[in-house]
């Protein structure tokens, strides 16, 4: 096809998704905002013994004040707010932002019963889980009487 990009057999691409990014025409930049001023919160998922664990990295808020975690059905939303300003003789400085992150709760999960604790700038977000069953079963086919 004219016009589209090959690689190089043998060599692995240097960023590996910039040539499907680049082939769709350059639709957005990943990772790029959608809402003006609102900035994503980057997350580590986890879900094992029963807990849907997430850690969000919030360095300099105040969780009393600046961070509000809620759920909506299945979806959980996390929100933080930083304001920071520095000021000397000569020079000032300021930092701030909205910062928001909506994850999907696992089946199961009993949002109700969820923890969170903030420590060295780390959200953690803990929700336990009911067990379900996995795996394969049978189900058993009655005749009818005619």
């Amino acid at each position: 096809m004219p016009g589209k990009l090959e690689r190089r057999q043998g060599w692995p691409p240097l960023l590996p998704d910039l040539f499907g990014w680049i082939e769709s025409g350059f639709p957005t930049m990943p990772g790029a905002l959608t809402v003006p001023g609102l900035h994503g919160i980057r997350v580590e998922e986890q879900l094992a013994d029963g807990t849907y664990t997430v850690s969000a990295e919030l360095p300099g808020v105040d969780p009393a004040q600046d961070v509000e975690i809620s759920v909506d059905g299945d979806l959980l939303t996390l929100r933080a707010e930083r304001s920071e300003k520095t000021e000397d003789k000569h020079h000032s400085e300021f930092r701030y932002g909205t910062f928001a992150r909506t994850l999907r709760l696992p089946a199961g999960a009993r949002a109700d019963e969820a923890t969170a604790e903030y420590k060295d700038g780390i959200l953690t977000v803990r929700v336990p889980v009911a067990e379900s069953k996995t795996g394969a079963h049978t189900i058993k086919v009655n005749r009818s009487a005619p």
